[in-house]
């Protein structure tokens, strides 16, 4: 995952970024392939709200997601950064500033805001700045994209409390980012479930190995 970016993490200035392109190149499955949901869901069904989250490389980090109760459908895209509809390779280069996010439709009746946050702490190492363990670059930085003022408020609250533990235990500051939502472009078909498709394949979850504070 991280062949084409071991020295890119430093973000490049706008008119650095590659240009992109108006429209998504590729085609998407129609279903989720291991929920069966709709994976495309700009439309999520009434009720249901969406998180989207930046945590390392975007396999492992959609699998994590999949399999918490709750959750109606989750993708892979990039988010964050400035070039439109790009590609897996033009993210990687460093050159389009988005990060590998996940995207997660799910019912807040069975799962809440605040436990898919918690979830996004524990699975991965937000101290670490632009990489996780041995994947670097700009694109595996750490980041809560918030989707309502509700979501920016837990987020704020439980990213103040979990840094409150890494700092008592001395393992570093929190470099999440933390912004409103952006745009989101959906990666390519072969990146969809990649682990449901290739269940050897590659998995970082560098992770502090603390769990959030039964407290909060």
């Amino acid at each position: 995952m991280s062949i084409f970016s071991r020295h890119k993490s430093e973000l490049v200035s706008p008119d650095q970024a590659l240009p992109g392109r108006s429209e998504r190149p590729f085609h998407l499955a129609d279903k989720h392939l291991v929920l069966g949901t709709p994976l495309v869901t700009d439309d999520a069904p009434a009720g249901y709200e969406v998180a989207l989250f930046g945590l390392g490389c975007f396999w492992g980090a959609e699998e994590v997601y999949w399999q918490v109760p709750g959750v109606w459908s989750t993708s892979v895209g990039y988010a964050g950064g400035t070039t439109p509809n790009p590609s897996y390779e033009e993210v990687c280069s460093g050159r389009t500033n988005h990060t590998e996010a996940v995207r997660v439709v799910y019912d807040p009746a069975k799962v809440s805001y605040a436990d898919l946050v918690k979830t996004f702490f524990e699975v991965h190492d937000p101290t670490q700045g632009m990489r996780q363990g041995n994947d670097v670059g700009t694109q595996y930085r750490s980041a809560i994209y918030f989707t309502t003022p509700e979501q920016e408020q837990v987020a704020r609250e439980l990213t103040n409390v979990y840094g409150d533990e890494l700092k008592r235990r001395r393992l570093g500051d929190i470099t999440t980012e933390i912004r409103e939502a952006p745009t989101y472009y959906y990666a390519e078909d072969l990146h969809q479930q990649y682990l449901a498709k290739n269940p050897h394949g590659y998995r970082c979850h560098a992770n502090t190995g603390v769990r959030f504070p039964e407290t909060a």
